[in-house]
């Protein structure tokens, strides 16, 4: 069974700086596409940032040159540096990813954590 879990969240005041860590663990043969996505209230959730295994990344244009998107594959983990928050940045953040468990290709999310930018 495989499980993503987040970490890092917090409240932090515009301007300011969190780092997101998201683990993987579980029966995992290989992690294609990595990602973070984020969902404010009423709101629909939306892609924030995405990094393949070979590479290419991706972000939102709202957050491009604030955040920036990593990956350890040696220990299955992914991090989210924001730079620069603002208070639209507040969001409960998701991690997910495209997991191979050594019988089929699945997606998985993490349950969310919280970040909170106050003005």
């Amino acid at each position: 069974q495989v499980q993503l879990v987040e970490s890092g969240g917090g409240l932090v005041q515009a301007g300011g700086s969190l780092r997101l860590s998201c683990a993987a663990s579980g029966t995992i043969f290989s992690i294609n596409t990595r990602a973070w996505y984020r969902q404010s209230p009423g709101k629909q959730r939306e892609l924030v940032a995405q990094i393949t295994s070979r590479g290419p990344i991706n972000y939102a244009d709202s957050v491009k040159g604030r955040f920036t998107i990593s990956r350890d594959n040696t220990k299955n983990t992914v991090n989210l540096q924001m730079d620069g928050l603002k208070p639209e940045d507040t969001a409960v953040y998701y991690c997910a990813a495209r997991i191979y468990n050594g019988t089929m290709w699945g997606d998985y999310w993490g349950q969310g954590t919280q970040v909170t930018v106050s003005s």
